[in-house]
């Protein structure tokens, strides 16, 4: 086996070596990387057994490493979207590889004990049969289809749905869960279901979880009821993202979900460089251990105990989190700012901040094109500072102090408004970004290194409590705040003592409720 497929086995929370784990307070999950066998021409119609070779070359490479997992003592292992079959497929040709998956809630089915219940069911036999051998539960992404008739008023004219459909198999085989996509991304050869799901299931070592598929993550349905109405803590999150710098590359989603909600999140993203999909990861609000590889071509299993309760991680972090709510002053601030450096006492922090709302000159004020959206940008042009921007309803205000390299630019970021390309979504952002050059224009292209260490605060006046905090650093490295929070309807963020140069800080909200209003 190549060395590249050898797993990535990292403690999320502590060194099994030094700790005792305690079995009833953590458990072991795994995620896998996968580098899929694709097919080169996805639109050309094939027969179903051409169809199944296909799938098959990558159930071995999984089978592999539910193997590995095994070995590990691993509970529950996740594999990407689209990992099995690939994707661009027109919805003829996506046909010969859809197989029926009944609803576990209706029908109790075991597919590896009984292979011939269901005609047509060769992939889910396979996956069951893993999850039966590994002794662990199994959560994979495969093309489903479901019959129906004019009676349905949502039947598509073929007279079948085409989904694109998680399944969930428990330790002995057992299909038990099935989740259909509901956020599509560029999928003709699928169907947004007729009805949002809220998929769950249950397991005897880490309670319930719940499922997601990919660009789900951004929207309202299913995402924010499943994790609110349900309490859900445990969310399995299979992608296949492509990365968009400076703000949305996977792991810098995954990692502001898992925090903004406080959940632990367990994400396998597709392994295609070339298609800019990179990025896996486990986590918790506050630790994580993730994989983003733009130069090697292999896949990456990552393993690491998990908090069975969430909140459980809070304790390891050295600073301590604000619950995400709007208008709710319960929160202390924190301040955890390196005194040497960049430190206000109480008296201080109410000038600074209210010295910045009174306004800053907005005459070096520009705009640049960020993720396909118009933001309002101000260049941090000393080594220190007070800045404010504001788009629409949203001023973003930063204060910072830092030892900045010459030769790179910073700027201070706004934007509130709808995103209307790759998906139409109502977002509010304040950034800090790293520009790709010394002129303005090259703000808002994204990149990865960075030698400038900058302490700061960034706070804004959201108007959602749905805020997702970024903070990259150089060479694809995640961070986290030091502390965050509401204060007096401002949610805000603050970081010192960075080890490596900073690429992007953010607050990214989303409003879900303006959705509807365009």
């Amino acid at each position: 086996m190549s060395s590249s497929w050898l797993p990535l086995i990292l403690l999320l929370f502590y060194p099994v070596a030094l700790v005792h784990i305690n079995r009833n307070e953590y458990y072991t999950a795994a995620v896998y990387e996968h580098r899929p066998v694709l097919n080169l021409n996805p639109q050309s119609l094939v027969d179903r057994q051409t169809a199944l070779r296909l799938m098959n070359y990558n159930l071995d490479i999984y089978e592999e490493q539910v193997n590995l997992a095994s070995k590990q003592g691993v509970k529950i292992i996740v594999f990407p979207e689209d990992g099995i079959h690939g994707f661009n497929y027109s919805r003829a040709s996506i046909f010969p590889f859809l197989e029926p998956i009944p609803n576990p809630e209706f029908v109790k089915w075991n597919p590896c004990i009984e292979p011939d219940k269901f005609r047509g069911t060769e992939v889910l036999n396979r996956l069951s049969c893993m999850a039966r051998k590994g002794q662990m539960f199994l959560v994979a992404n495969v093309p489903g289809k479901q019959l129906c008739n004019s009676s349905d008023p949502h039947c598509p004219s073929d007279g079948r749905y085409q989904f694109n459909t998680n399944v969930v198999f428990s330790s002995d085989g057992a299909l038990i869960a099935r989740y259909f996509k509901q956020n599509l991304y560029f999928e003709s050869a699928f169907n947004v279901p007729p009805v949002v799901e809220h998929v769950k299931f249950e397991t005897p070592f880490a309670g319930t979880f719940g499922i997601l598929t990919c660009f789900d993550l951004l929207f309202f349905e299913p995402t924010v009821t499943l994790i609110e109405k349900y309490g859900i803590q445990q969310v399995v999150l299979p992608l296949a993202w492509n990365n968009q710098l400076p703000l949305l590359t996977a792991i810098q989603a995954q990692r502001a979900f898992a925090t903004a909600f406080s959940i632990n999140l367990l994400a396998p993203n597709i392994h295609s460089p070339s298609m800019e999909m990179t990025g896996s990861g486990i986590y918790t609000p506050v630790k994580s251990v993730y994989y983003h590889n733009m130069t090697n071509a292999e896949g990456k299993l990552i393993v690491a105990h998990v908090p069975v309760t969430a909140s459980q991680s809070h304790q390891l972090h050295s600073g301590e989190f604000c619950k995400l709510k709007k208008a709710e002053h319960d929160c202390p601030f924190h301040r955890y700012i390196d005194k040497e450096s960049f430190v206000f006492t109480e008296g201080e922090e109410d000038y600074h901040m209210s010295k910045v709302k009174q306004g800053t000159s907005v005459s070096d004020a520009f705009y640049a094109e960020m993720m396909y959206d118009n933001y309002t940008l101000l260049p941090l042009l000393s080594s220190k500072g007070e800045l404010k921007v504001c788009h629409n309803s949203l001023c973003c205000y930063l204060v910072y102090q830092g030892t900045f390299n010459d030769n790179e630019l910073y700027a201070l970021g706004v934007f509130d408004g709808l995103h209307t390309v790759h998906g139409t979504y109502y977002v509010q952002v304040c950034t800090v970004v790293k520009c790709s050059g010394s002129s303005y224009t090259s703000c808002g292209v994204g990149v990865t290194d960075a030698d400038s260490l900058i302490n700061f605060k960034l706070w804004g006046n959201f108007s959602t409590k749905y805020i997702f905090p970024e903070i990259l650093s150089s060479e694809m490295t995640l961070d986290l705040a030091d502390s965050m929070g509401w204060e007096n309807n401002y949610f805000f963020m603050s970081r010192s003592g960075m080890s490596s140069g900073l690429v992007t800080a953010a607050l990214y909200g989303r409003w879900y409720s303006k959705d509807k209003e365009w």
